[in-house]
């Protein structure tokens, strides 16, 4: 029999939980009470009029019925829901892989041995992410418009740019349609899946959506970046000349030596750039509040406005832990891919190992 030993013995552990214990009242208070808080109102049709937690005309317990209707019952509450879920879905899929490729790419460059000025380009890579993202996404407003330093630019060329945040069509429906397939028209189109034409669901991003795209990528690579060149400059010099005595150079080492090497800040890249993603907000509420015709709107910026603008707070706290839900399924199923496979297999075959590792005539 083994005797079970604490980390902490005598006076230790007391100085530890009095030295943790001002954070720990600080989360409490500040987040975690809050946070369940706002997931009892997600259960209540409160309108914002009295205390969520008094009984009353301000605010009756409904239960699920505020998660059910988003995906149940037809109305404008659900369509628009579920055009921001698509609208995001689209964001995701393009700025999360975009961003993480260009932040090592940027990463590899100011770490190289060749570049010359290193400081200076690491500040001008790294400046856009520390600037305000409402400044910024005002001068993006002024650079896409109509007449704006963007469509001048194309006017050189002959090209007429688009009107950037009144266009609302979908770039891969648009692509569709240039190649025969307008499904705007066809039943197979017009087919309604939670509130929303089959069409609508493959509209992809719009060109308004566009803008914010590259705005994001723009502003998070820098960031990550940083996060990568921590990692790259922690691996071992011998790793780099073992790889070159064994002929791996270029995209090779990047993908053979490189990456395996700095997987878990890989892991934690895609991870913030998933979550944050999930959460875009400030760039939607001010280069247009969803508008035009909904195609910019987000599950953040839609769950403000339900709750803040329309008054249904438990239908916008709904919506809040929806789209907690969905960021914690994306990051299990992430977690899940980049896992080790040496891993995996180690655990598959403990108990097999064990087994055989017992004497003989045990059995468990």
């Amino acid at each position: 029999m083994f005797k079970r030993r604490s980390s902490l013995r005598g006076p230790e552990g007391l100085y530890g939980w009095l030295f943790t214990a001002p954070m720990i009242i600080i989360l409490g208070l500040f987040l975690f009470a809050p946070i369940l808080m706002a997931l009892y109102v997600s259960f209540t049709n409160w309108n914002g009029n009295g205390s969520p937690f008094v009984a009353g005309p301000n605010a009756q317990f409904v239960g699920t019925k505020n998660y059910t209707d988003l995906f149940t019952r037809d109305g404008l509450t659900r369509t628009a829901f579920m055009q921001s879920i698509s609208n995001i879905f689209y964001y995701v899929l393009l700025v999360v892989p975009i961003q993480t490729v260009i932040a090592l790419l940027l990463a590899l460059l100011v770490n190289s041995r060749a570049l010359k000025a290193k400081g200076f380009f690491r500040t001008a890579f790294y400046f856009p992410s520390v600037t305000s993202a409402v400044a910024i996404s005002t001068v993006f407003l002024f650079i896409f418009g109509n007449s704006g330093a963007v469509n001048a630019f194309l006017g050189w060329f002959g090209i007429n740019g688009p009107q950037w945040f009144n266009d609302g069509r979908g770039l891969l429906n648009m692509l569709l349609s240039a190649i025969g397939l307008d499904g705007s028209k066809a039943g197979w189109g017009q087919h309604e899946v939670l509130g929303q034409t089959v069409w609508q669901w493959l509209s992809g991003p719009s060109v308004a959506m566009t803008v914010v795209i590259i705005l994001v990528i723009w502003t998070t690579s820098g960031t990550f970046m940083l996060m990568f060149l921590a990692a790259l400059q922690d691996v071992p010099p011998e790793v780099d000349e073992a790889a070159a005595l064994d002929g791996a150079t270029g995209l090779r080492k990047l993908l053979t030596v490189t990456l395996p090497m700095i997987k878990p800040t890989l892991f934690m890249v895609l991870t913030l750039g998933l979550i944050g993603s999930w959460q875009v907000f400030d760039q939607i509420y001010v280069m247009g509040k969803g508008n035009p015709n909904g195609t910019t709107l987000s599950p953040a910026f839609l769950s403000y406005q339900t709750g803040f603008a329309d008054l249904r707070y438990g239908v916008g706290a709904a919506m809040s832990f929806i789209l907690f839900l969905i960021i914690i399924v994306c990051t299990m199923l992430q977690r899940f891919l980049l896992r080790d496979k040496d891993v995996r297999r180690s655990r598959r075959r403990q108990p097999a190992v064990a087994l055989a590792d017992q004497p003989a005539g045990v059995t468990k």
